[in-house]
């Protein structure tokens, strides 16, 4: 399967560079994998799809402010993207500078204030540095680091990034870890939780920590020589409990962005599924068979990348590259803060 059969032509300025005033704002298309018909509706409206006993699962990732600027000793600018936390003074990040940076080496990082401290390198692991901040990684991110956003959202130098802080970062956050933003989940507010649980039907909160590799495109010809980036993930005891009761009652599995669809499907552990908590590279492309998911809400991610790919695997190929011609056609706005889909595997969306 060539990747080239995700590609899409899109206007650069339907690429959302702001977020809508209030988080449920969006334009909402459904999507029916099962036969490829659309309707356009509002994010706000989507209480209204949600059945009784239906559970609608959030990844609480929090994201953590994992972008630094500093420079080199030898005087060469570096930009620092955090992939994860190691322990309380080792990450791993990506670095981006002119030349590879040598072990034992020194960056200055640049802070809120004015100040700068000093980042060690410890070596490499693969694509990513390990460095070690000796001041502590949670002091670190309090005085030096930015909230990352996605470099096709582009701010001035020096902006107040305050509307950032707290926009790119889901209402429910409650763990510590993500370097992205799962960004479906961007779409709700209290309101709307306190709405789907009106509905008769259940929320529940699973961990997926997005990695910088969400950021990586896909760099290979065909889709399946790609490989994900591993992501830590957390499926709770109790998540696998409110989900076998949504089952009882014939509910369905709604889940929240494509890292929630991950998380769940990793979950699957020789044709069982249960609790999980360690890592997953799951890569689901067209073939890959959904257990757990029976619906997925989503935004509109960019061309030729997993996150696509995966959208593709569930209601196919040609319906979701289909869907995504509409939206350019019907102008909706693009990913991370842009509009959202809610893809189903059968036509009956509302009751």
């Amino acid at each position: 399967m060539k990747v080239s059969q995700f590609s899409y032509e899109l206007p650069k300025d339907l690429i959302a560079q702001q977020p809508l005033p209030e988080r449920t704002g969006g334009r909402l298309m459904l999507l029916d994998g099962t036969h490829g018909a659309i309707e356009h509706m509002a994010v706000s409206d989507f209480p209204s799809l949600v059945r009784q006993y239906d559970i609608v699962v959030l990844n609480d990732t929090r994201v953590i402010p994992a972008r630094m600027f500093g420079v080199k000793q030898t005087g060469g600018r570096a930009e620092l993207l955090i992939e994860r936390v190691l322990d309380d003074e080792r990450v791993l990040a990506q670095l981006k500078v002119s030349k590879p940076a040598k072990k034992g080496s020194e960056i200055e990082i640049q802070g809120h204030s004015g100040e700068s401290e000093r980042v060690e390198v410890l070596g490499r692991q693969g694509e990513f540095y390990e460095l070690r901040f000796r001041e502590g990684v949670s002091a670190m991110l309090d005085r030096c680091g930015h909230v990352p956003l996605p470099p096709y959202i582009v701010r001035e130098e020096g902006i107040d990034l305050a509307l950032d802080r707290e926009r790119y970062q889901t209402v429910f956050a409650a763990q510590d870890g993500g370097v992205a933003a799962p960004t479906a989940g961007l779409h709700f507010d209290q309101t709307m939780l306190d709405a789907i649980r009106d509905r008769g039907a259940y929320v529940g909160f699973c961990t997926l920590h997005v990695g910088a590799g969400t950021f990586q495109p896909v760099r290979t010809d065909n889709v399946e020589d790609h490989a994900l980036h591993s992501e830590r993930v957390d499926v709770s005891d109790s998540l696998v409990t409110q989900i076998g009761r949504a089952w009882g009652r014939e509910g369905r599995v709604i889940a929240v962005g494509t890292t929630t669809v991950r998380a769940l499907e990793s979950a699957v552990r020789n044709g069982v599924f249960g609790p999980y908590h360690g890592e997953t590279e799951l890569f689901a492309y067209p073939g890959f068979e959904f257990r757990i998911v029976d619906a997925i809400v989503t935004n509109f991610h960019l061309p030729e990348s997993s996150l696509l790919m995966l959208a593709a695997a569930f209601a196919g190929t040609d319906h979701v590259m289909n869907a995504y011609r509409e939206a350019v056609k019907e102008r909706y706005r693009f990913y991370s803060y842009g509009d959202a889909m809610f893809i189903t595997r059968d036509s009956a969306t509302k009751d």
